[in-house]
């Protein structure tokens, strides 16, 4: 980890702050990439970025247009004086970006999660001078991140910034991934040389949110944003749900960065511990349903088979464990045992009466 303290960040102080990278989730079409490069507010916007190859879930889907798009980045490069960015995830992919002179590449998620591919994308940029941006691994590892880091350092490759996308998590939440902002606040204060963007686009899963997590991130003292923007986001190819348009992008930066100037080393630190505390909090919310939708199905089962309602065999090993769960993480066991006695206070009320809660948990 002594290593990580050897990354330059002089690349980030070249830019305005805070930096702003936004395009498309993908490069479509020639004129939808030149298009938004047009609209977008060049006193905010710096990068361009739009991905050119596209890792999708499943096969068939719209994967890139690979070269071609690149070719589209350039024009785009030219004609409107930006920056560009775009994803890569293997050598190949290295070889074609370098090619077209793509000033900044970034890791994807998936990407960070394996240890053979960030080998495999950073032995084929071996004393790159260019800017590598790596975005958090899927689940909240954050050493996995830390190693991904690490790798490029190995192979001379300083000009390094990382990417808060949030984490993969829980199934039922507000975002499309958590943020869990706390832990990446410690990443930043333990290495407070690299510079750090939050994708809000990935965040939140849905342009109504982005301002939202924009403005925490600026807040916080993040280095930057990267934005998914496009000028029809309803037809996106991918991602659309979580797309702005360029206007929407400069009302959302107007708003944040106007309303008062952001001390870029400030973190307030009473508001890191609210948010998160809010954050837990609403995931304690969604879980409490889906407890009690399995609360409730075992009622059913027990109704049908004309079972005991209470078992208190089952309640006794259930608080053993708790207590158990209480003494190795140092908590209040009363505390805890009064919380889990109401659950099941309730638990029993809804198999008792044979009440069926609503199972649609609305993100």
């Amino acid at each position: 980890m002594k290593n990580i303290k050897k990354i330059n960040n002089n690349w980030i102080k070249k830019f305005s702050y805070p930096l702003i990278i936004s395009g498309p989730c993908s490069a479509e079409n020639e004129k939808q990439v030149l298009n938004i490069a047009k609209d977008l507010n060049k006193s905010y916007v710096e990068v361009f970025r739009a991905g050119i190859w596209k890792p999708r879930t499943k096969p068939g889907m719209f994967e890139g247009k690979e070269e071609e798009g690149l070719k589209w980045m350039v024009k785009a490069k030219k004609k409107y004086n930006l920056l560009l960015a775009t994803e890569v995830a293997n050598k190949n992919h290295v070889k074609l970006a370098l090619k077209y002179k793509i000033d900044i590449l970034w890791i994807g998620a998936r990407s960070t999660c394996n240890p053979f591919t960030i080998q495999e994308i950073s032995d084929s940029l071996k004393n790159s001078k260019n800017i590598i941006l790596i975005k958090n691994p899927l689940n909240l590892d954050i050493e996995l991140w830390i190693g991904a880091i690490e790798r490029f350092i190995k192979n001379n490759i300083y000009n390094i910034g990382i990417i808060h996308r949030g984490f993969s998590i829980y199934k039922s939440k507000k975002y499309r991934n958590q943020p869990c902002w706390l832990e990446v606040l410690k990443l930043k204060e333990k290495f407070p040389n690299i510079p750090i963007l939050c994708d809000p686009s990935h965040i939140t899963g849905d342009s109504n949110k982005i301002y939202e997590v924009s403005k925490k991130a600026i807040n916080f003292g993040y280095d930057g944003l990267m934005i998914e923007t496009h000028n029809n986001p309803k037809k996106a190819l991918s991602d659309a749900n979580q797309q702005i348009t360029p206007t929407q992008l400069t009302e959302i930066l107007s708003k944040i960065l106007l309303k008062k100037k952001i001390q870029k080393k400030y973190i307030n630190t009473l508001n890191i511990y609210r948010n998160n505390i809010n954050e837990i909090d609403e995931n304690i919310i969604y879980l409490l349903k889906n407890r009690f939708i399995s609360s409730n199905k075992i009622g059913e089962i027990k109704n049908k088979y004309n079972l005991n309602i209470i078992q208190k065999d089952i309640m006794l090993k259930q608080k053993n464990k708790y207590k158990e769960i209480c003494k190795i993480l140092n908590l209040d066991e009363l505390l805890i045992q009064k919380i889990f006695d109401e659950i099941h206070k309730k638990s029993i009320e809804l198999q008792l009466n044979k009440k069926k809660i609503n199972t649609k948990i609305k993100k």
